[in-house]
């Protein structure tokens, strides 16, 4: 996307190393930019500076090579960085505490780590979801600084950034005139940019996370009501989408979660001083998929010491990422049931207290896949029980009918 009038700028991207943060940097050290990417992880900065991509990213491995054979890329932890940036980009957003209230203390005390490096000349640029109002709140955060503060939200699918930042148009608000009009240069060399007031632009990320989340729980409660019935929730959804565009893009049944979309939906629960219940119950519906999976499972094998296998431990399919992920919580759920699980992800290398496939599958009686891989579509399950809810297998996924 590069133009004529592109401007080399010395960029700094805080939380640089992270699922958003370390495909934006690459991107903006591909597009031409001096980047730093800024991370308090020190073992992460030191795998980024040796050439190796800490989690699964397309494209990604190629493009970190590439930035740091052409020295406009690096990783550091030292916040003394900033102090040489012209664009400061920061990739954290507000975290929700085990109350599922955010936490924007977080956020502040990252500006106070970062004060003594800002100046008047700079433009600072929130990347990340963030609570209504919390943009305003850094621009008064750092008025004796003057820097100039926008926020462009990402709208990324994690493991399709660096395709994505490419194709899709950019939010862009700023606090000022001054700091939208930078922002919008900035962006504009990566594609199209939609301009929006800093409100619009923050209840707009939310928005779209909050209805995808909805999405998900609508299918996911029409699923519980179909399997209690008997009847097979897949074949429905084919009867309804057949030859009818309307129903097209309803989503099949499965495991909701990951680090954004029931975090996002949950801030707008609180900052609605909790009348959004359409979100709350949104959140009970995919949530408490898990717990009713493990609960049909357990009626229709019903054996002391049940040996379950789980495949699939990442939050969602060909990733291996686990943060948030319900696999976890659907593992917990069986123990607590007195079952014997062994779970199973070769994509994730984070945990060490998981089995192989191969493994899983030989010694357990019934097998759960919670995150449907590619791979799986393909596996000798060696005649045991599975249950699929996604259907990736094409057997339907009605749970007492889900065998091999």
């Amino acid at each position: 996307m590069r133009t004529e009038y592109f401007k080399k700028q010395n960029v700094v991207v805080v939380g640089g190393c992270g699922h958003i943060g370390l495909p934006l940097s690459l991107v903006l050290a591909q597009l031409g930019h001096d980047v730093t990417a800024l991370d308090v992880n020190q073992s992460l900065v030191d795998q980024v500076n040796s050439g190796t991509m800490p989690f699964l990213e397309e494209g990604a491995p190629k493009l970190l090579s590439e930035s740091l054979e052409s020295s406009q890329f690096k990783a550091t932890t030292d916040f003394a960085s900033i102090g040489k940036a012209e664009v400061i980009i920061i990739c954290i957003g507000t975290p929700v505490d085990e109350h599922m209230s955010p936490v924007p203390r977080v956020f502040t005390d990252l500006l106070d780590l970062m004060k003594p490096f800002l100046n008047c000349n700079q433009l600072l640029i929130l990347r990340s979801t963030v609570y209504p109002g919390t943009t305003m709140l850094a621009s008064r955060h750092l008025q004796e600084v003057g820097v100039d503060v926008a926020f462009c939200p990402e709208r990324i699918l994690q493991g399709k950034a660096a395709q994505e930042l490419k194709s899709l148009p950019h939010i862009v608000s700023g606090v000022t005139k001054k700091a939208e009009k930078r922002a919008e240069a900035f962006f504009s060399e990566l594609g199209k940019v939609v301009l929006a007031k800093v409100e619009e632009a923050e209840f707009a990320k939310l928005f779209l996370n909050t209805y995808r989340y909805i999405e998900f729980a609508t299918t996911n409660q029409l699923y519980t009501i179909a399997n209690d019935a008997g009847v097979d929730y897949s074949r429905v959804l084919e009867i309804m989408k057949e030859d009818y565009p309307r129903a097209v893009k309803l989503p099949g049944p499965g495991l909701t979660a990951g680090p954004c979309l029931m975090k996002d939906t949950m801030q707008l629960v609180s900052y609605s001083q909790n009348r959004f219940s359409l979100g709350a119950a949104a959140f009970f519906a995919n949530e408490g998929l898990a717990l009713y999976i493990v609960e049909k499972v357990m009626e229709v094998y019903k054996r002391d010491n049940l040996r379950v296998g789980l495949l699939g431990m990442a939050f969602k399919a060909n990733n291996d990422d686990i943060r948030s992920s319900l696999s976890y919580r659907v593992k917990k759920a069986f123990l607590l049931g007195g079952a014997v699980v062994f779970a199973a992800d070769s994509r994730v290398t984070s945990d060490l207290t998981l089995v192989s496939e191969e493994i899983a599958i030989r010694d357990c009686d019934i097998i759960v896949i919670c995150a449907p891989h590619d791979e799986y579509k393909t596996l000798d399950y060696c005649g045991k029980p599975v249950f699929d809810i996604w259907n990736i297998l094409g057997r339907g996924n009605l749970i007492h009918v889900a065998k091999d």
